[in-house]
C-alpha cells in the first residue's frame, strides 16, 4: 500500500484489532507490526474521541477511526471493506476503496503480479467474499476474461 497511496495511516483502533486479536489465524498481524515499527505505516491516534463514542455501536471502532481520523489528516482516499462504513465515509466526503480495490490498483500499477492468490489468502483467512465479487475482481484484474 505504500507503494500506492503517498501515506498510510493506521488507526490505533484497526492496529489493536488485527495485532491483538487472538484468533489463531490472523493474516497480516505481524506485517502491520512490522511495517509500523519501520515506519512505513503510520500509527494515528483519532483526537475527536467524542465523536468516535457517538457514534460507536452504529459503526466499529476500527472504521470510525480510519473515517475521523481521515478527516482529521486531510486525507482523500480510506480503506474499508464493509458496506456502511463505506456509506458513511462518502457523507464526511471521503472516496472509500476496498482491499479488493488495493489489490486491484496494485496489479494495475503493476507493484503485484497477480491478484487470485493473494484473493485465495484472504478467503483462506475468513475474509468475506461473494463468488461474484470474486469473479468481478478477476475480471477487473484482468486474470479472466
Amino acid at each position: 500500500m505504500s507503494e500506492l497511496f503517498d501515506e498510510v495511516y493506521v488507526p490505533e483502533a484497526v492496529y489493536q484489532e488485527i495485532v491483538h486479536n487472538h484468533a489463531p489465524r490472523h493474516y497480516g498481524k505481524e506485517e502491520l507490526k512490522r511495517l509500523v515499527s519501520e515506519g512505513v505505516f503510520r500509527l494515528y491516534h483519532v483526537k475527536n474521541r467524542s465523536l468516535v463514542e457517538s457514534l460507536y455501536g452504529k459503526f466499529h471502532a476500527g472504521e470510525l477511526e480510519v473515517i475521523i481520523g481521515a478527516k482529521e489528516l486531510g486525507a482523500q482516499v480510506v480503506v474499508i471493506d464493509e458496506h456502511a462504513a463505506r456509506s458513511l465515509s462518502k457523507q464526511f466526503l471521503l472516496r472509500p476503496i476496498g482491499t479488493i480495490g488495493v489489490l486491484i490498483l496494485g496489479k494495475k500499477n503493476r507493484k503485484i503480479a497477480e491478484v487470485k492468490p493473494l484473493l485465495d489468502i484472504l478467503l483462506e483467512n475468513g475474509f468475506y467474499l461473494s463468488q461474484r465479487l470474486y469473479r468481478e475482481a478477476l475480471s477487473l484484474a484482468e486474470e479472466i476474461p
